[in-house]
């Protein structure tokens, strides 16, 4: 059953990272791009990384994806239709795709991975301790820089929404 699981979650997404960068909607785009993200988090669910998952969601699937609608809509793109690109253009894109498929499976078969005996265990409590501590290898400033950053942003987005209604008043 988790081999089936896993099969299906990896077809979609594949075929949700391929409608990513073909889709000529940059709306569409964003939102198959969550799909991909919520589909990683689901692989790492299923491989039993349930705290890796939840980052995945929180971080990635719902900060990053939630910009980036936020960023289109507010500059009006929603209704831009990306060009098509040349056809010398594909073809060198799936060209050299194919030879970083080819590098990256050349790369994963020909290493030795070493077999893992036993996992190591890791409390929860012991990476809150390192996300939140300040000394060496703490996290606390990177998560400080973000939440100025995102306040930031909302700000602006404010600003900018407002600026709009006064033109339109």
């Amino acid at each position: 059953m988790e081999r089936l699981l896993f099969y299906l979650i990896a077809a979609s997404l594949i075929g949700f990272g391929l409608l990513t960068v073909t889709s000529r909607r940059i709306l569409r785009a964003a939102v198959y791009l969550f799909f991909v993200l919520a589909g990683m988090a689901a692989l790492y669910f299923l491989m039993g990384y349930n705290f890796l998952a939840a980052v995945q969601l929180v971080v990635y699937a719902g900060g990053v994806v939630v910009l980036i609608v936020f960023a289109i809509l507010l500059t009006h793109g929603i209704d831009h239709r990306l060009r098509l690109a040349p056809a010398g253009q594909m073809l060198a894109a799936l060209a050299l795709s194919l030879a970083g498929i080819g590098v990256s499976l050349f790369a994963i078969f020909s290493y030795d991975f070493p077999k893992v005996l036993r996992e190591p265990e890791v409390e929860m409590s012991a990476i809150g301790q390192q996300l939140l501590s300040t000394g060496k290898n703490g996290y606390l400033l990177p998560f400080e820089v973000i939440s100025i950053l995102l306040l930031a942003v909302m700000v602006g987005a404010i600003v900018i929404a407002k600026g709009r209604k006064m033109k339109n008043s």
